[in-house]
């Protein structure tokens, strides 16, 4: 036979960027300036530091930045390198670029380690290529990558569900195999949940928005209570789920330093950080190379990756003043109604070859995925079609890819597409995350996540200086963030220029000149160059900002992992020192939500060690519960876990349903936008114009949004003898029977008595469509211009209290004005400290259920009607 020669030694140029030249089959002439210069960096100052991140903004060439200094690692020191990405279609991509762009041979591994090319598993082991995979393909139990050296972590701005994965256990209600597994699990969290809120968890109330988007979090003493028995029962459940037995196995006997969230959609246990020191082919490596974005300002690196001391290199120094290709910004929000949103998209859709629309979940996907497909005659493709390989869809004619939470990592530059809708904030992306930023008001913490989130998502077409995409941005969330000034503030000089070009270019502009706008951009003549001078001219003046708070949150974060170790060892005395470390440390007012959290994870801490034995940590737990309690009064159970004090007042009904109201209130004004007027003055004259009309049914469903404006659980049904709208929150309901359209001076009838005193009886009986419960307190009210009744009304109307129709309009108006004031001061999601001022004046006014409940109460309709 014939033996095979050794191939020579393989050069060793004095630093990476060098390697690309002797690379014989590249289709690219060299580096980039910053990509040498970042390279040069790494090797003066970092090739020897056990976790270095390296900053290289999207689209500035982070893939060959991080493969060359892999390759040169390998050839250099001998040494395994193991580059992670995201996804398969990602690997794919990687693997790619590297073989028809770089001319660099790398070996791809996605799928399971058994299906493994044997030649490819050789050449990593020995050190002759380096290994491109998934994140999960280092982060599981049993990983075939067990022993590199070197790991590149590339897009490390996104990794956060992805690392965590391997120590997160998710139990989806809607998947058949996990339905028995969160059947079993529901009815064990039944008694810690009032009745709202277990039919949000089971699915049996699903009223709209505000149900899909809720987040609770089992109080770590109630699942320190259980937690023999939710072993027990995921124990005799999980064995058949798929993968779920892998994570179960490294969450089982750490369940002290894990947490429960419940959601509509799942339940998930998980733990504050991903403890990536118990993994050993992470934590064993010679170096860790994260490749980001963003430098995770404010120690995100470090809490995303269990990381306590990265070194970081900056973006090499004029890049704050260089974009990444160009875009239009179009906000519909500002100027259309709803209808003539979908007509635009429609319209530039039919336009260009292909596009790409980023929406925040399923249904929104599935929806726009008809519409494009029956309307306009597109193909469609989802995720999963472009998992892989992305070629289908990029020489498609005719084509939209519609991808559901999923703001990064999938590029199309050039002509592969020019043109994206974006839907929604990509705020978070698990639910520890949302009940951080919607309950804990601990926005602070995420905002750089956030902030990376949304500059991933509008570059997904614009990947070089020659790109140009245009982005159509709806959703009140989004384009409100997107027109901040001090969030604006906060992002890349040329990103501020393009978004105050498009928000002045889209302010109460008609919809033809929104689509005549496009056309004169995407053709990218000489039109187009004249007005894009006046982006040029602002960002010659736009100045990059650094969010209040971020030195304090980057000081606390060793604090922060240690906490997690000493959780994870059950050494509860540690952990408490280490929360309070955190908390010394956290001291800007932005924080408030911040501090408020850790208060409660230092409680936790301390509740368990008092468990364990160490009786003096009792105290320690119900006050720092009752400091978390007063920074995040929407958390009800707060109060119960500080119950310990005499002096600490017993959570109440009424502040319980007060709290959920504003909760409500702010949701609803988020989404109906605070950084311009049009949605929200739409609604609010739409309340007023049906408060204000003759039309019986335009006055009931104006009656409803009214109570949505006030931040009450509102519905309506229409049927014969049902009640006209109704009010819930908390254990309070109001029910209305609505007599707008009456002649003053007639008299109420026996039937419309009888109609308004059955009200109570009828939400019980159908509370499978109000989401009432059982013990809610219910008063029915009748509104009427009236003033006198039958006498044969009189049997029915003990119970039943009447609102004189002039009254209510009046009130109704003040309300409304009350709630534009508030909003005006509206600063984001989970701002505790407006949540607060809401909440004293909605108790001043009696806009808050308990009080407007009793109010009313006063108002007998027995008393108040003449025969």
């Amino acid at each position: 036979m014939a033996f095979k020669s050794a191939p020579p030694p393989e050069a060793v140029p004095d630093s990476p960027e060098k390697i690309l030249l002797e690379l014989p089959r590249r289709k690219i002439p060299g580096v980039l300036l910053h990509q040498g210069q970042m390279m040069q960096k790494y090797v003066a100052v970092a090739q020897g530091a056990p976790d270095v991140a390296l900053q290289l903004p999207t689209g500035s060439g982070k893939t060959l930045v991080g493969l060359l200094i892999g390759e040169w690692l390998r050839r250099k020191n001998n040494e395994r390198v193991v580059f992670l990405c995201p996804t398969r279609q990602l690997v794919n991509q990687v693997v790619e670029q590297a073989e028809t762009q770089y001319g660099l041979s790398v070996h791809g591994f996605v799928g399971s380690k058994h299906s493994f090319d044997a030649a490819a598993k050789a050449d990593y082991q020995a050190a002759r290529r380096i290994a491109v995979t998934t994140y999960s393909g280092l982060f599981n139990t049993n990983p075939f990558f067990d022993s590199p050296n070197v790991i590149i972590a590339d897009d490390a701005h996104t990794a956060e569900n992805y690392i965590a994965s391997m120590w997160s256990l998710r139990i989806l209600r809607r998947e058949a195999t996990h339905a028995a597994l969160h059947e079993a699990l529901s009815n064990l969290f039944r008694p810690f949940l009032d009745a709202t809120d277990f039919g949000r968890l089971t699915g049996q109330i699903d009223g709209g928005l505000v149900d899909l988007a809720w987040v609770e979090k089992l109080p770590t003493p109630a699942f320190a209570a259980i937690a023999a028995e939710f072993a027990a029962i995921i124990d005799q459940h999980v064995g058949p789920i798929e993968d779920l037995p892998f994570r179960w196995a490294v969450l089982r006997d750490n369940l002290q330093a894990c947490h429960v969230y419940l959601t509509p959609q799942e339940i998930l246990l998980r733990p504050l950080i991903p403890p990536t020191w118990t993994h050993a082919p992470f934590v064993q490596a010679r170096q860790r190379i994260f490749m980001s974005a963003t430098l995770g300002e404010g120690g995100d690196l470090e809490r995303l990756t269990g990381r306590p001391n990265i070194l970081r290199l900056p973006v090499p120094e004029g890049w704050d003043r260089q974009g990444i290709g160009r875009r239009f910004f179009i906000f519909p929000d500002m100027a259309l109604t709803a209808d003539e949103t979908v007509h635009l998209r429609r319209t530039l859709m039919s336009r260009v070859p292909r596009s790409m629309v980023l929406v925040p979940n399923d249904r929104m996907a599935q929806e726009i995925a008809t519409d494009a497909q029956t309307q306009l005659g597109l193909r469609v493709f989802d995720a999963d079609a472009i998992e892989n390989f992305k070629s289908n869809f990029v020489t498609s004619q005719g084509a939209v890819a519609i991808l559901a939470n999923r703001y990064d990592g999938i590029d199309f530059p050039g002509d592969e597409c020019r043109l994206l809708f974006l839907d929604g904030l990509p705020k978070t992306t698990n639910a520890q995350e949302r009940f951080f930023v919607e309950r804990m008001g601990a926005y602070a913490l995420l905002q750089g996540r956030i902030q990376t989130r949304v500059v991933q998502a509008v570059g997904r077409c614009t990947r070089s200086l020659q790109d140009f995409s245009a982005v159509v941005v709806t959703g009140s969330e989004l384009t409100d963030y997107l027109n901040s000034p001090l969030r604006l503030s906060f992002l890349h000089p040329e990103l501020q220029a393009e978004l105050d070009f498009g928000a002045r270019q889209s302010t109460n502009t008609p919809l033809r000149d929104l689509v005549e706008n496009f056309d004169i951009f995407m053709r990218n003549d000489a039109s187009w160059e004249a007005v894009n001078r006046q982006i040029l001219a602002k960002r010659a003046t736009a100045a990059q900002a650094v969010p209040s708070g971020v030195g304090q949150l980057q000081a606390v974060v060793t604090a922060e992992i240690n906490y997690q170790k000493n959780l994870w060892q059950r050494h509860y005395e540690g952990a408490v020192e280490n929360a309070g470390q955190v908390l010394a440390g956290l001291t800007d007012t932005s924080l408030q939500g911040y501090r408020a959290l850790w208060n409660y994870l230092a409680g936790a801490a301390a509740a368990y060690g008092e468990a364990a034995g160490v009786a003096a940590l009792g105290t320690r737990a119900r006050i720092h519960f009752a400091v978390s309690r007063d920074s995040a009064r929407s958390i009800r159970w707060l109060a119960g876990l500080a119950r310990f004090r005499p002096e600490v007042a017993a959570a109440s009904p009424e502040n319980d349903a007060l709290q959920a109201q504003i909760e409500r209130l702010e949701s609803h004004l988020l989404r109906l936008g605070t950084a311009h007027d049009a949605k929200y003055t739409r609604k609010e004259k739409s309340i007023q114009d049906g408060l204000n009309s003759k039309e019986t049914k335009q006055f009931e469903i104006a009656h409803r949004d009214l109570g949505e404006m006030l931040g009450f659980q509102a519905g309506r049904h229409e049927a014969d003898a049902t009640p006209d709208p109704w009010w819930i929150a908390g254990k309070y309901c109001v029910v209305f029977e609505d007599h707008s359209g009456a002649v003053a001076t007639s008299a109420l009838g026996a039937d419309k008595a009888r109609q308004a005193a059955g009200h109570p009886k009828w939400m019980h009986a159908n509370n499978a469509l109000t989401g009432i419960a059982n013990d809610c307190q219910i008063l029915s009210i009748l509104v009427t211009p009236v003033t006198r009744a039958e006498t044969g009304a009189f049997p029915h109307l003990p119970g039943v209290a009447l609102w004189p129709l002039d009254q209510f309009k009046a009130w109704a108006m003040t309300a409304l004005s009350d709630v534009r004031n508030l909003r005006r001061t509206l600063g984001g999601d989970g701002d505790l400290v407006w949540r607060a001022e809401a909440a004293a004046l909605f108790e001043q006014k009696g806009y808050d259920a308990g009080g407007l409940l009793r109010q009313l109460a006063a108002w007998k309709a027995v008393e108040l009607l003449k025969r």
